[in-house]
């Protein structure tokens, strides 16, 4: 393990994208986003080929650039998706066959999208459906057809690759997620009951104070401020009303439910999603879900909810729980990544 760059096999190349669906957002985001498509060994080489692709999106927080931060002792990312299709991986067998693999950026001010259009934060899936995919149909040797795309990401991104499908046939075959968010009552409830208190006890009640709090200081400077901006940012993609205000599915004075509210969330949460969308998840080429046994989200029942729910549906699908919490899974991503690209050639 060497902690330097080491030149790829294949190659990167960093675009920037243009975004029409993005331009005013509500929180005044930038519509202009960088854009790095993965191109591995030998594309190129022959001018008639053309490739499936694999679209990896990220978790809450996560910009594009950051994929690149090395973990201590560990690759990176994009060194893992170099070694994936190099055949040179931890786990080196064959390659699997190669994909042209796009990473995208859907970041916003409040830390995510959730990969859905809201008139809380704006369009991200019609950016990331209509023109990120356009976009790169247009410009590399990519197969132009949703049963030759995939998309792929962990915990938010997770819930990205799972939803996305669903609500846009016409554009991914087959996902893979990890640790994505679902089964919402346990993934996102103790963190209602976290900022409830925090805000009762340090901002009068006010989401305002606190946010005038958090803008004097480094961003998550203090304990709390995780739970706080979480419910606040996922508030604004599930229940931002019309005119893009944000609704809490939460008295923040008590803590209660507001119980109208919460139903317009679990409406978004995948395992309630399913039924719903039989004939979207029976049309895919592949599912493959994963999740950490100690997964502090608990994101590991969600998986396995989110499994039963395919089961009932006859959807077929792959489910790996491993040894791990949520944190630094980044090496599950070739997995994720080789059976995408298995299920989605050619």
């Amino acid at each position: 393990m060497r902690p330097w760059h080491v030149e790829p096999r294949g190659r990167f190349e960093r675009q920037t994208v243009r975004s029409r669906a993005l331009e005013g957002n509500p929180l005044g985001d930038p519509a202009e986003r960088p854009l790095w498509v993965y191109l591995p060994p030998g594309c190129g080489d022959d001018p008639d080929r053309r490739y499936p692709s694999i679209y990896v999106i990220q978790g809450y927080t996560g910009q594009v650039d950051m994929w690149w931060n090395r973990p201590a002792l560990r690759l990176t990312v994009p060194e893992l998706v170099d070694e994936l299709f190099a055949g040179q991986g931890a786990d080196a067998g064959a390659a699997p066959p190669p994909a042209v693999v796009v990473f995208v950026d859907c970041w916003t001010s409040l830390g995510g999208s959730q990969f859905l259009n809201s008139p809380g934060t704006g369009r991200y899936l019609d950016y990331l459906c209509d023109e990120v995919v356009a976009f790169v149909d247009e410009r590399y040797p990519t197969l132009p057809a949703r049963e030759h795309r995939g998309i792929a990401g962990k915990s938010s991104g997770g819930y990205g690759a799972m939803v996305a499908p669903m609500l846009r046939a016409d554009t991914f075959g087959a996902l893979a997620s990890h640790a994505g968010d679902a089964l919402f009552e346990h993934c996102y409830l103790p963190d209602m009951a976290r900022a409830a208190r925090v805000l009762r006890d340090h901002y009068g009640g006010s989401y305002e104070r606190f946010f005038a709090d958090f803008a004097t200081r480094p961003a998550f400077s203090k304990e709390d401020d995780g739970p706080l901006m979480n419910m606040w940012a996922m508030a604004a993609c599930y229940s931002a009303e019309p005119d893009g205000a944000v609704t809490l599915p939460f008295d923040p004075a008590t803590g209660r439910l507001r119980d109208e509210v919460w139903a317009r969330w679990l409406a978004l949460d995948p395992v309630r999603m399913a039924a719903g969308h039989a004939a979207q998840l029976r049309s895919l080429r592949g599912v493959y879900l994963d999740a950490g046994r100690r997964d502090e989200f608990w994101l590991d029942l969600g998986a396995a909810a989110f499994s039963a729910e395919l089961d009932a549906l006859g959807v077929e699908h792959t489910l790996e729980l491993f040894d791990a919490t949520h944190a630094g899974i980044e090496y599950r991503y070739p997995k994720g990544l080789a059976f995408l690209a298995d299920r989605l050639g050619s």
